[in-house]
């Protein structure tokens, strides 16, 4: 198995372990001494440890669904939708690995929003979707 398809199925393991809730497993990707980046927020978080921790510490019940993962070499961008006590939130994921471990993730979340009225002539939904109305 090449690099490309062992870092593809860790990803897979991961956001796999993330959605039963495995903590060990979720975080068993990261480097020891990574660094998560949440830019929305200004948050950072040094090391598996605290990452692990923050999100272990998390109130709400989150369920994880992957649209899409990219990547090759050390970056990889993971697209999903993730779920806090059932109201989704979309997230970008940007893992930079290194020796098949993440250094550095960051993390942006975006809510659903409606398309203005005026736009939705133009557009199509998106497979498996409806287009939200404003």
């Amino acid at each position: 198995m090449d690099s490309d398809t062992q870092t593809k199925a860790a990803l897979e393991e991961h956001w796999r372990a993330s959605e039963r809730g495995d903590i060990e497993a979720e975080h068993a990707i990261y480097s020891a001494d990574a660094i998560l980046d949440y830019p929305q927020s200004g948050e950072r978080f040094r090391g598996r440890a605290a990452i692990s921790a923050q999100r272990g510490e998390h109130p709400a019940s989150r369920h994880f669904t992957v649209l899409r993962i990219v990547g090759s070499g050390d970056l990889w961008v993971s697209e999903c939708v993730i779920a806090y006590d059932g109201v989704p939130t979309y997230s970008v994921s940007i893992m930079k690995f290194v020796h098949s471990n993440v250094v550095h993730e960051t993390q942006y979340f975006a809510n659903p929003f409606g398309a203005p009225e005026w736009r939705t002539a133009l557009a199509e939904p998106m497979p498996g979707r409806d287009i939200a109305r404003a």
